[in-house]
């Protein structure tokens, strides 16, 4: 299951099986010499037999893991199979109907499905599926109930997925933000490159190029790929997007939103980082790396591997010259629009408490969005801010 990354806590955890929680169990503190990553805790839960596998069902594909979506609807008596309206259908859906079909994880969810055979089911019986991804079958997620619409008509248009036993998973190290977090008064005419790939905010096409500045949050961003495949990007070689700017092709749009709210989660600031090659930067002792961006080389991110955006390279920031002073929440969040798929989305937010006065600002209490508790979490929203004037 890979390795995990951060603190550990606990060592010569010893339950009877009885205790509510592991912090009830005897356990040893840990020092620092004594558990390292290799050694990390997992377990692998059961669930409950509930028959969801029994209402939903591939057909078309050319193997048991892919095919159309067919669902089981109706009362006693009345029973029948039918299709899923393809509208909105992504990658969240299709990891429910992955999961309730007992197939592992999404590879791809699917809205049209031409080239697997329509069968003799031709009837679209649900529409509107709205997923979390965390729900155990679609009965579980929002749709138009009896109210069936679909805005394109015919079985070709309906919901397909490609399910896999094994997904990525991405982590970004929080510590390494708040470390190299810092303020940079750049001069306008050392970003026409930056200016052309959209990395700054709109304000800055009114400026009087080339004279001033512009002033930018920059913080390294380094992403763990834990997860038991690799993450590649959903385009193919041939859509890949030359920059001359920064001398390779960028395989992904969207691949990292970087964010400055106010503590009610309003926007004031956002990175517009064009697009992104991802490769393998350096990997843990036992991995090879296999992606590189250079000389058109294959993009992605072994598992075991983690990729490098420092803090000194293009785009990697957040133009905050129209940001006043003020307590801020940083927010960071890797495959925002779950493009490609992965075994756990929680985990892939972070957000920072962030102090800016004007001049320098202190980046603090980085954490992964669902590492701390609810009350925790309530705590650090109205977090009003320091007095103190340490600045990283």
């Amino acid at each position: 299951m890979g390795q995990g990354m951060g603190a550990i806590h606990l060592s010569e955890v010893r339950c009877s099986g009885q205790e509510p929680s592991l912090w009830k169990c005897p356990h040893r503190n840990i020092t620092a010499e004594d558990c390292s990553h290799s050694q990390d805790a997992g377990v692998r839960c059961n669930l409950p037999y509930t028959g969801v596998e029994t209402k939903i069902r591939l057909s078309g594909g050319r193997s048991r893991h892919e095919g159309r979506v067919e669902v089981l609807t109706g009362g006693p008596g009345s029973l029948r199979w039918g299709l899923i309206c393809g509208d909105d259908w992504g990658t969240l859906e299709a990891m429910v109907a992955c999961r309730q079909l007992g197939l592992g994880y999404a590879n791809h969810g699917l809205q049209e499905t031409w080239y697997w055979d329509s069968g003799n089911i031709t009837e679209v019986v649900m529409s509107g599926v709205h997923c979390t991804g965390t729900e155990l079958s679609l009965d579980q997620c929002a749709n138009h109930g009896t109210h069936v619409a679909c805005k394109r008509t015919g079985s070709h248009f309906t919901a397909g997925v490609i399910c896999s036993e094994t997904a990525s998973d991405l982590l970004l190290h929080s510590a390494l933000v708040q470390e190299t977090a810092y303020i940079e008064d750049r001069p306008l005419h050392m970003l026409y490159c930056a200016a052309e790939e959209n990395c700054l905010a709109s304000s800055a096409r009114s400026a009087n190029w080339p004279y001033g500045h512009r002033r930018l949050l920059r913080f390294s961003s380094q992403i763990h790929n834990l997860g038991r495949a690799d993450f590649r990007p959903k385009a193919g070689r041939h859509s890949w997007v030359w920059h001359e700017c920064h001398g390779h092709y960028h395989s992904m749009d969207i691949f990292t939103h970087y964010d400055i709210l106010t503590p009610n989660g309003t926007k004031v600031a956002e990175g517009h980082k064009a697009s992104f090659c991802l490769e393998d930067t350096e990997c843990q002792e036992d991995v090879s790396k296999r992606y590189e961006c250079a000389n058109f080389g294959e993009q992605g991110i072994t598992v075991g591997c983690w990729d490098l955006y420092r803090h000194d390279i293009d785009c990697q920031w957040i133009d905050i010259t129209d940001v006043k002073p003020g307590n801020y929440i940083l927010q960071v969040v890797i495959n925002p629009n779950f493009e490609v798929a992965e075994s756990d989305f929680t985990n892939n937010a972070m957000k920072c408490n962030c102090k800016y006065d004007g001049h320098r600002i202190w980046v603090h209490n980085c954490h992964i969005g669902d590492a701390f508790s609810e009350e925790a979490n309530r705590r650090f929203e109205r977090y009003p801010g320091q007095t103190s004037n340490q600045i990283i």
